[in-house]
């Protein structure tokens, strides 16, 4: 059992945690969510020793190992396998041993102890938990320093499955993964054998990994039992009844206030004025509810173009006279959602630079309109913003001529608040460097914006904001992401980039999942088995696809609502027009436009489709 007890924090002054408190039994997954900043992070230094508690302990039991992922893997002439092997340090350690040990009951203490652990299906076990993550047998081959930080930091993660520790820590692993990598993880989590604890902002993977919440909230901790979910709506619930005790409160609180003002100066009501004013001093007012409202992206609105924005005929492209991609034959229309499946290194980048004009077609045609104007949101422009300069500075290097006034209003209409337009880049949060690099992608109202990773840097209220601004926009969106909640919530269409091509992907993301882990192996127990072959899907019949893209607008739509619908509950709320608070009101009677823009928008769709269905 992890036993957190009583801890306190500050960091710089500031207060992360206070005295709170939480019991995690062993083997339990557990989820720890909260808003960015408020000390999810630093929880794990806690926990692993790195920092010392003001006050407080947290108790592990004797001789616990905790693993965490470390920065990245080492860049040395270690193949890839070999790196992952050595971090499990019984192993490793027994093996040396084994080379030079010369007494006899030791050597039997030692081939005892590996067959205990399992030591020959070692190979089998790091070899599948690679490819589950991208790595083919040739990559595994390769030495680590032939890789990138980015790639060395799933052998990083690999190295940490691998070791199986009896408290696995993991920090935002999906964000240096990609779709099919998080897919696998997540089946991966469900069957490890021991505790977890993972930060993260993926609904997904909290959803289907876990079996507990721990929420970070207020400088407490509450450990909810079930899901994401079910810790969404025992959470609401929650506040709900909080809401309606503090209302209740008010109302005694106001009554018996009433009664001592009136009352208090006469001599024959003075002994229960008093007693009702030693009433309201024992009365612990219940907390104000700090809702989760988080600032609304927005994206300016381009003119309608002419019908296909872009369209490829037979092309190729790739790098050095090398083609990556082959006989792309592509349409894209100003109203098309599409989102790019395939593992890394199949070519999505490089067919989201074909389109975005950052890389030249090298055989075939590529049309597009002259009018046209595309955003690009790359996860690494992030890390390309000028550190030592201002939101204000960026945005006044795009529109030298706009007055300051109005530069201010592009970046609060960005989600940027007045405390950040002048703090230097460096010190603004993950979340809010992505939003100054998404305003700058779709500041001049693109037809066609193309978002690779958006969703690295922002919690999980901000990606719902996210998903509100997409549906409500109304140009072309190509979307590269590991997050399977924001592709089904945005995506109308999917492509697959796999082997040099790019075709319609006509099935839905669940059987996406269930291809991808009968090809990359479900469970790492299944490793030494003779796989089983895998039937080839049988062709689609005439309509199908059709028939596909009415289901997914048709699921499209019906989302839209049910956004719809809580956003009504929370306008519906008395409590919310009683506390007075104007600028939550606006907020959700402003996303409530958004929502019902992109619904009449999803349902026009809809019923296209169904027009095309019945002329077929």
């Amino acid at each position: 059992m992890l036993a957190i007890k009583n801890i306190t924090f500050r960091l710089e002054g500031r207060v992360l945690l206070d005295d709170t408190t939480a019991m995690i039994p062993s083997g339990h997954k557990v989820g720890i969510v909260g808003r960015n900043g408020t000390g999810k992070t630093t929880l794990f230094k806690l926990i692993r020793g790195e920092w010392v508690l003001d006050d407080g302990a947290i108790s592990i039991p004797r001789g616990t190992r905790i693993g965490g992922v470390a920065q990245e893997a080492p860049a040395s002439d270690l193949s890839l396998l070999e790196t992952v092997l050595e971090a499990d340090l019984e192993r490793h350690a027994l093996l040396q041993e084994s080379e030079t040990a010369t007494d006899e009951m030791r050597i039997a203490e030692i081939h005892t102890r590996l067959a205990d652990i399992e030591s020959h299906s070692a190979e089998s076990r790091a070899a599948a938990i690679l490819n589950g993550l991208g790595f083919n047998a040739e990559a595994q081959a390769r030495p680590c320093k032939d890789f990138s930080g980015g790639w060395r930091m799933r052998v990083a993660l690999a190295a940490v499955l691998f070791a199986k520790p009896d408290f696995l820590l993991l920090d935002e692993p999906t964000n240096y993964l990609d779709l099919e990598g998080t897919i696998w993880l997540e089946n991966f989590l469900v069957k490890y054998p021991y505790t977890v604890l993972i930060v993260s902002h993926d609904k997904d993977l909290l959803n289907r990994s876990v079996n507990a919440i721990l929420h970070l909230d207020q400088q407490k901790l509450t450990l909810y039992q079930g899901n994401y979910d079910n810790f969404d709506n025992q959470r609401r619930a929650k506040i709900e009844q909080q809401v309606a005790a503090k209302k209740k409160q008010d109302r005694e609180r106001e009554h018996m206030q009433s009664f001592v003002d009136r009352f208090k100066a006469k001599a024959s009501k003075a002994k229960q004025a008093q007693s009702r004013v030693k009433a309201l001093e024992r009365m612990k007012p219940i907390a104000e509810i700090v809702g989760d409202a988080v600032a609304s992206f927005n994206f300016p609105t381009p003119e309608e173009l002419s019908p296909p924005i872009v369209r490829m005929e037979n092309a190729s492209v790739g790098y050095d006279g090398k083609a990556i991609l082959r006989g792309l034959d592509l349409r894209i229309d100003q109203d098309d959602r599409i989102a790019l499946l395939g593992a890394n290194g199949q070519g999505k980048s490089t067919l989201s630079k074909l389109i975005a004009g950052r890389l030249g077609i090298m055989g075939g045609t590529l049309h597009s309109s002259n009018k046209l104007r595309i955003g690009y949101f790359a996860q690494h422009q992030v890390d390309e913003l000028f550190l030592d300069e201002t939101p204000i500075q960026h945005v006044m290097r795009e529109r030298p001529k706009e007055t300051p006034a109005k530069i201010r209003a592009r970046l609060a209409s960005g989600g940027l608040g007045n405390e950040a337009h002048e703090t230097l880049v460096a010190k603004l949060s993950g979340g809010q460097k992505a939003r100054l690099s998404m305003l700058l992608a779709t500041i001049d109202a693109p037809h066609l914006i193309i978002l690779d990773e958006p969703t690295n840097h922002l919690d999980i209220q901000s990606r719902e904001a996210l998903v509100q601004a997409l549906t409500a926009y109304n140009g072309a969106v190509i979307l590269v992401s590991h997050d399977s909640s924001l592709v089904e919530l945005v995506a109308d269409r999917l492509w697959l980039v796999k082997d040099g091509a790019v075709k319609p992907y006509h099935d839905d993301m669940d059987a996406y999942r269930r291809m991808l882990l009968s090809e990359r192996g479900g469970a790492v127990k299944d490793v030494a088995k003779k796989p089983k072959p895998v039937k080839q899907a049988p062709k689609p019949k005439p309509g199908a696809g059709l028939r596909a893209e009415v289901a997914k607008c048709e699921m499209r739509v019906n989302k839209l609502e049910e956004m719809r619908d809580n956003i009504d509950r929370r306008l519906g709320n008395k409590a919310l027009y009683e506390r007075g608070d104007h600028e939550e009101i606006e907020m959700w009677t402003k996303k409530r436009k958004e929502v019902m823009k992109g619904l009449e928008r999803a349902e026009s769709l809809w019923m296209k489709a169904l027009e095309r269905v019945e002329r077929r």
